[in-house]
This record gives structure tokens, C-alpha cells and sequence, in this order.
């Protein structure tokens, strides 16, 4: 069994960066998400264009961007039955702004609160992952019955933009301890 040093490095080490899918803008409330190739982070504000984005200056929200792992959208098809298990589900349909493939975004939350973690997206982009992103009852209209229950627990997580930019469709997403900087990096 390993010792807590062991898994305080085991916290922090990643297979390889994932990469990032889908980038979907909400622009208001019941509106549909809209699938962009590239948008721009604002420090404490969120996703420029997204209902979530807070236009009177930076905050503390711990909602700020919505993130979910590709690889969950077939649990979730499955879980939903019906055509979804036949079709599968576009990612833009859960309204979340972020899918990333590759990378598992639970394990983005460091475990230690003197180790914390973040996800750096392409060059600049800083997020912190602050807590799971439960689904809403939107689902239940959406994916049909049961459609809640098929993301409790596959909706992603939640996370504030620490340090903002811009970022793209295919940019690399990798997790890292926290303090890092694109200034910092050189």
C-alpha cells in the first residue's frame, strides 16, 4: 500500500495532456449552447459570450466554465437508452462549455488542500476545478425519463478561470500544480 508521500505523488502525475473537443457558448438561459472553434477566458469571469460570463468585473464564483469528459458522453447514452444509446449524444446537448478527451477531470481536483491542482488549456489558460457539475432538470426533458439520473455523477465539474486568454478547439489541456504561470514558464 502506498504511503501518504506516494500518493501525494501519484495526485499529481497524468498518463499524458488531454485535449480539448468542444468549446460551447451558452448565450442565455433555455438557449441552446452553440459550438464555436475558439473563445476567450477572462480571469474571475468566465467564457466571453456565455451566460455564465460576468460582465461587471471579476468574481469568486465557483461556476464560472463548465467542463466534461468526452469519454463520459457514451456512459451517459447508455445510461439514457432509447436512440441515445443507439445515436449517441452530441456534447453541446449536456450545456457544458468545455469537453476534453484524454484527461480525467475528477482527478484534476488535487486531493490536498496544501497541493492544489489546475488545468492549463493551450498557452495561457488557467482554470481551477472547484466542484462536480450536477445536471439539472433540463435533463429530464432533454434526454427523456430518467435522463438526470443518467449524469448524476458523469456531469463534469465546475471551475473559476484563474488566469484568462484565449483558447481553441485542439489546444492541450494538462493538469499541474497550482501557481503555475504562462509568465512564469518563460
Amino acid at each position: 500500500m502506498a504511503d501518504a508521500a506516494d500518493l501525494r505523488a501519484l495526485t499529481r502525475t497524468f498518463a499524458s495532456p488531454g485535449r480539448l473537443q468542444t468549446i460551447g457558448l451558452r448565450p442565455g438561459r433555455g438557449q441552446a449552447a452553440l459550438a464555436v472553434q475558439r473563445a476567450d477566458a477572462h480571469a474571475g469571469q468566465g467564457l466571453v459570450g456565455d451566460r455564465s460570463y460576468r460582465s461587471a468585473g471579476p468574481g469568486t464564483g465557483k461556476r464560472q466554465v463548465t467542463l466534461i469528459q468526452a469519454e463520459h458522453l457514451p456512459v451517459i447514452a447508455a445510461l439514457s437508452g432509447g436512440l441515445w444509446a443507439e445515436l449517441g449524444l452530441h456534447p453541446l446537448l449536456l450545456r457544458r462549455n468545455l469537453v476534453v478527451a484524454g484527461l480525467n477531470l475528477l482527478a484534476a481536483r488535487g486531493l490536498f488542500k496544501d497541493q492544489p491542482l489546475v488545468l492549463r488549456i493551450g498557452t495561457r489558460v488557467v482554470l481551477e476545478i472547484t466542484g462536480p457539475c450536477e445536471p439539472c432538470s433540463k435533463m429530464e426533458t432533454l434526454l427523456g425519463p430518467g435522463g438526470y439520473n443518467a449524469m448524476r455523477g458523469h456531469g463534469g465539474v465546475t471551475a473559476r478561470v484563474l488566469q484568462g486568454g484565449a483558447l481553441a478547439v485542439g489546444d492541450a489541456v494538462v493538469c499541474q500544480p497550482a501557481g503555475w504561470s504562462a509568465d512564469s514558464a518563460g
